[in-house]
């Protein structure tokens, strides 16, 4: 028998979980996850700052942090986060252009430039 996903009650357990160890970083990234996917943007954006703040070198944090600001209508901060992302080792184009969390950004030129730029040359 299948389990049935409950978004909630992951989200307390593992806001427990956090109350317990602040600097948890497969929890935060886990909690950023949940909270974007239902539709608690805000809290996905304070978890991708905190994993930011303890790990400034993990690309995928700054690339979840362009989505969260992307969802949040900061385009501008958004393209810098992913620019960032893409400097420390992010190259992952082919999610980058289907990824629904950056439709705000797509039809920015900054953002098809970033793209170009991490396109392998055909």
């Amino acid at each position: 028998m299948a389990r049935k996903e409950d978004p909630e009650f992951e989200i307390s357990f593992y806001e427990s979980v956090l109350r317990r160890d602040r600097r948890y970083t497969e929890v935060i990234e886990i909690l950023g996850g949940l909270y974007t996917k239902t539709g608690r943007i805000p809290d996905g954006l304070r978890m991708d700052r905190k994993l930011v703040k303890l790990q400034p070198a993990n690309a995928t944090a700054h690339y979840n942090l362009a989505c969260s600001l992307a969802l949040s209508k900061r385009k501008a901060d958004a393209l810098r986060s992913l620019e960032h992302a893409v400097s420390l080792g992010y190259r992952d184009h082919e999610w980058m252009e289907q990824d629904p969390d950056l439709e705000g950004l797509k039809s920015s030129a900054a953002f098809q430039a970033l793209l170009a730029r991490l396109k392998p040359a055909s």
